[in-house]
């Protein structure tokens, strides 16, 4: 397998993402093609190879325009969001895999970088050989005009370990929708993920988890944090195939509505066809806690701050899931500017880099 990754070539866009740490690589995907190659991204892990360091996959929607000036992509730009927007329709295709018993670690960005709408409908093929170790980490961040739609299909074989974690911040519509087949036995798959969403925004998850052989673990956690007129809907089903005895699976998805108009629907589900298996499901649905609240504002913390730790506390069950610990700290500075609002502060910027 060709190790096809090594050169990433240098942005001349201005795009810079706030969130890789020192020795990340980086690879620039611009409207669905490598920066530098125009083609989509397709990358090959050998087979046995083992990286310490973070490879990072930054994909950028823009216009001509926006590539080479930043319409309104740069803080303190002047104007209006509605100043030159275009609707632009996006397809794009891309695979990762990871060869036999190689260790990767993975970070895929997701940005705007123009106040265009752009509607991307996007399909993501990963493949984990046997015994390969994957640590993927998603980041969506993106203006609040865009409609990002994902299809994942995940393919894992014999004594592979698949950790994956989405975090998404900031965009006008995000749906991810997963399959992931457990094609062999003793595979461990750990899929967890976090969603904030305030005024109209809406965002989507779905799960297909599918257990084809025995001895195999998969876990899933997910949770958002609506407020305003946010929307959002969770899909989860643990498919056990009658072959998968001695399957564990668990599936969660938990909601926090800041507001009173903020709506949520989730279904998470099992169908099991094996008798020898231990598998479990739930979903919650609720508010800030009024004691706490109230126990928090006894000790002199103000009602806002009172209620941004309420909301930090509850991101942190999918945060601390992130391996990397420098990784795991810049999220968590992340998530808590976005819940202070300070994202909703750049009016006219389209990138949400604060």
């Amino acid at each position: 397998m060709e190790n096809n990754y090594l050169l990433a070539p240098k942005a001349n866009h201005g795009f810079s993402c706030k969130v890789p740490m020192k020795g990340t690589r980086q690879i620039f995907v611009v409207n669905g093609k490598v920066e530098g190659t125009g083609k989509p991204l397709a990358l090959s892990f050998p087979k046995g190879e083992i990286n310490a360091d973070m490879l990072q996959v930054i994909g950028v929607r823009t216009t001509v325009e926006g590539l080479h000036a930043g319409i309104a992509g740069v803080c303190g730009a002047k104007g209006t969001a509605a100043e030159g927007q275009q609707v632009i329709d996006l397809n794009a295709t891309d695979s990762i895999e990871f060869g036999e018993d190689c260790n990767e670690k993975l970070l895929l960005c997701s940005h705007t970088f123009t106040p265009d709408q752009f509607v991307t409908n996007e399909r993501t093929l990963i493949t984990l050989h046997r015994g390969a170790s994957a640590d993927i980490t998603v980041m969506q961040n993106e203006d609040n005009r865009s409609k990002h739609f994902t299809d994942y299909t995940i393919d894992l074989e014999e004594g592979s370990n698949l950790k994956m974690v989405f975090i998404s911040l900031h965009g006008g519509e995000i749906s991810n929708n997963l399959k992931v087949n457990l094609n062999g036995e003793h595979i461990d798959c750990v899929v967890n993920g976090l969603c904030l969403a305030d005024r109209s925004q809406k965002m989507t998850t779905q799960v297909l988890m599918e257990h084809f052989k025995p001895n195999c673990t998969s876990n899933q956690l997910f949770k958002y944090i609506l407020d305003d007129n946010a929307v959002a809907d969770f899909f989860g089903l643990i498919r056990v195939a009658q072959d998968a005895q001695k399957t564990n699976a668990y599936q969660a998805n938990h909601n926090l509505l800041i507001s009173d108009n903020a709506k949520v629907h989730t279904r998470p589900q099992l169908e099991i066809y094996a008798d020898d298996v231990k598998c479990s499901h739930g979903s919650t649905i609720g508010r800030l806690n009024e004691d706490e609240l109230f126990y928090l504002r006894s000790r002199g913390i103000s009602l806002p701050e009172a209620r941004l730790l309420q909301q930090k506390a509850f991101a942190n069950g999918v945060l601390e899931t992130i391996s990397n610990e420098n990784l795991r700290l810049r999220m968590e500075s992340l998530v808590d500017k976005r819940l202070r609002g300070e994202f909703s502060s750049c009016k006219n910027c389209s990138k949400n880099c604060c």
